[in-house]
């Protein structure tokens, strides 16, 4: 695949650069902020041919992205975080195929899943998330827990409710879930689910050890949106994981 990466000159963008140079596959373009040959600031300034696009950017670059895609007819894998409105995805994805995900790495989708059974099983047990980023991540909460938010969530029936970092003096309501974001050095990503009953807890964590994980989750998103049409994928769609089993 010829491939363009947008956001190419941020830090997951060269992991990504990194990570594709070791497949089979080409970094045809990029959009960064670079005077190198074939990165671009603009859109309109791409003439490569391209088959895929994978984004780790910002969400103010979302429009322009999917203009761009949908007048070229080129398949997206976005696995930008902080998306407030899916509202343009979901528009777009009428026209070509999308993956998007708030995290690509397998660890993250199992744990997606298993909070969901343990919430559903767990019903008097209170929730809480937490998660732990390097200093330089802008946006709070993360993609990831905002995607385990909704993982316990459904698990009880889509009636609890998210309060980010709990202040103040009022007592703690017995359908809400803290939602707690820590920055700090260089850590790449740590996500825990705590689940509170009467004498004991349960809590299940991942923690990210290189951003190398994620870049190989959009590049496997990249190899299988590649041969679809239209329509709005996740990462279940392809990760090939039984649940059942």
């Amino acid at each position: 695949m010829n491939i363009l990466i947008v956001g190419i000159t941020g830090q997951m963008g060269q992991v990504l650069v990194k990570t594709i140079e070791d497949s089979n596959h080409t970094v045809a373009a990029g959009i960064g902020h670079s005077d190198e040959n074939h990165i671009y600031n603009n859109f309109n300034n791409v003439t490569e041919n391209i088959d895929v696009i994978i984004d780790f950017s910002s969400p103010d670059l979302l429009s322009p992205l999917l203009d761009f895609a949908t007048t070229k007819k080129i398949p997206v894998v976005i696995a930008t975080t902080g998306i407030d409105s899916m509202e343009e995805i979901n528009k777009a994805s009428k026209e070509i195929p999308i993956v998007y995900a708030g995290n690509y790495s397998l660890g993250i989708n199992i744990l997606e899943k298993l909070a969901e059974t343990v919430s559903r099983a767990l019903q008097n047990f209170d929730i809480e998330i937490t998660e732990t980023h390097h200093n330089k991540k802008k946006d709070a909460p993360s993609g990831t827990a905002h995607m385990l938010f909704d993982a316990v969530n459904n698990g009880r029936d889509n009636t609890l409710s998210a309060n980010y970092g709990r202040e103040g003096m009022a007592k703690r309501e017995s359908n809400e879930v803290g939602i707690h974001a820590l920055r700090g050095g260089t850590v790449v990503g740590t996500h825990t689910v705590s689940f509170f009953g009467e004498d004991e807890v349960l809590e299940l964590t991942h923690t990210a050890y290189s951003k190398r994980i994620f870049a190989e989750g959009s590049l496997k998103a990249a190899e299988f949106i590649v041969t679809k049409t239209q329509g709005l994928y996740d990462v279940n769609d392809i990760l090939e994981v039984n649940y059942n089993e």
